[in-house]
């Protein structure tokens, strides 16, 4: 096994941080030598330091993606945070069923939505919802992650039967199919309602035309500094449409002193 030395990791997390604001502090060492051990032997790296050059040459971007891939944690489920979804359903969309009225264009964003539970479940309370209004309703979801390898698994769109053990059993009959014994799918009727795509928030500019009436980004910014945290909240500001939402993780927390969005419970703030 190729060993990473401190300054090879330090160099790995700084090009790390600065592009993807994801700060790896040292104790993350082992853990950085470990994940990225398959890709130097892929290609016969006998140093961290040569894989690195290589990551930098490489202007297709594709080394960073596949780099990245192995560095982050999609970790996620089903109903987390179920709370957030209650709070949508019986306070956010019938605000936004009302402001969208002439329009009918519901414009929710699920960012960093990993291997694509979250984007799923708001695709079903929102079928829920409008019922047989919604054909009448544009209510397709953004969701968009920076690893190409949970996006992958989120547009399959194939979960085990302990994945989807925590939804209403209603939504187990109505919304997936089974594949086998221990497999489901999601119907494509819920599929079609959610649109996948990478996207880096740490991109200078975000390329949406049109303002999100609610904006999930849940146990993400946890991996963020403050200053790379506070520059991505202020562009969520500035995305979300007056009256808007910004749902963030139970073990995340906004300053008022850094941000305008108001407070009105844990994890969920408001555009006023």
């Amino acid at each position: 096994m190729v060993q990473i030395t401190d300054s090879e990791f330090r160099k790995i997390a700084d090009y790390i941080k600065r592009h993807y604001g994801i700060e790896l502090k040292p104790e993350k060492k082992a853990l950085v030598n470990s994940r990225l051990q398959s890709i130097l032997n892929e290609h016969g790296f006998t140093s961290f330091s040569q894989y690195f050059d290589f990551v930098l040459k490489d202007r297709t971007g594709q080394a960073a993606a596949a780099m990245m891939n192995k560095i982050t944690t999609n970790h996620t489920y089903f109903m987390r945070e179920a709370d957030h979804f209650d709070y949508l359903r019986d306070t956010v969309l019938p605000w936004v069923k009302m402001v969208a009225a002439r329009d009918k264009d519901v414009r929710i964003w699920s960012a960093g939505c990993s291997t694509g539970q979250e984007p799923y479940t708001l695709a079903m309370i929102l079928s829920d919802f409008f019922g047989p209004e919604k054909p009448m309703w544009d209510t397709r979801i953004l969701a968009t992650d920076i690893s190409l390898k949970a996006l992958d698994a989120a547009k399959t769109g194939v979960y085990s039967d302990k994945d989807i053990e925590p939804l209403p059993p209603t939504w187990r009959m109505s919304y997936f199919d089974r594949v086998d014994k221990t497999t489901y799918a999601v119907k494509e009727s819920i599929k079609s309602d959610v649109i996948f795509r990478r996207f880096n928030l740490m991109d200078a500019a975000f390329p949406f035309r049109k303002k999100f009436h609610v904006i999930f980004c849940r146990n993400v910014m946890i991996y963020f500094n403050n200053d790379a945290k506070y520059e991505l909240v202020n562009k969520f500001y500035e995305l979300t449409e007056p009256g808007g939402y910004l749902f963030i993780g139970h073990a995340e927390s906004l300053s008022r002193d850094h941000t305008k969005y108001r407070f009105i419970k844990p994890a969920i703030y408001r555009k006023e």
